[in-house]
Order: C-alpha cells, then sequence, then structure tokens
C-alpha cells in the first residue's frame, strides 16, 4: 500500500496536493474528487454504478473539514455538507492516473 508523506488543502488552487514518496507531489482538484467519492450514496454498492450526478457538484466546491482516517484514509467534509466518502491512500494513489490529477513535482 502505498502511503502518502503529506496531504494539502490548497484552497486557491481548488486542490489537494498530496505528496507520494515514489512519485511527487500530485493534485488532485476539489470536485474531481467529490465526483469520485466511493460512499454507497454516491455509488451503488452492489453495482459500482456511478449514482451521483457530477452536473450537481459545484465548479467551487470545497473541504470545510479534512482528517485522517486510521493510517489508511482521508475523511473529507465537503462544502455541499457530504460527509460519508473515505479515499483509501490505495484508491488516492490509484487515481494519479486520472487525467484530472496532474504531477505538480516529481520526486527525485
Amino acid at each position: 500500500m502505498a502511503v502518502p508523506t503529506g496531504v494539502q488543502a490548497i484552497k486557491a488552487n481548488l486542490a489537494f496536493d498530496i505528496s507520494w514518496p515514489d512519485e511527487g507531489v500530485a493534485r488532485y482538484p476539489f470536485r474531481f474528487l467529490r465526483i469520485e467519492c466511493p460512499c454507497a450514496g454516491c455509488v451503488n454498492e452492489f453495482t459500482g454504478e456511478r449514482i451521483l450526478d457530477p452536473a450537481t457538484i459545484p465548479d467551487d466546491i470545497v473541504p470545510t473539514a479534512v482528517e485522517m482516517s486510521g493510517n489508511y484514509a482521508l475523511k473529507i467534509v465537503w462544502s455541499d455538507g457530504h460527509h460519508t466518502g473515505l479515499f483509501t491512500w490505495d484508491r488516492l494513489h490509484g487515481l494519479l492516473q486520472a487525467p484530472e490529477v496532474t504531477m505538480v513535482e516529481q520526486s527525485s
């Protein structure tokens, strides 16, 4: 399991910067992560089909609270009131391949 070495919410960029030991710093847009929420209210837990309509998520959504959930996930409370999604480190690491996620600093 990949474990980040740092997580920072950068509201000016509307994104989280997450530092990965082997890849560098990746920028995850807030709206992208809100749309990617893995909770049962956003994804059908039996079919895996996304229930959440991305059009309902405002462009300027921001986290109002962020906390670690044990040593394995990030819990985010969003400005639209949503708070039930846990983003595991593995899930966040897997999202590095998404076109919305950009590398802002490479590991040396």
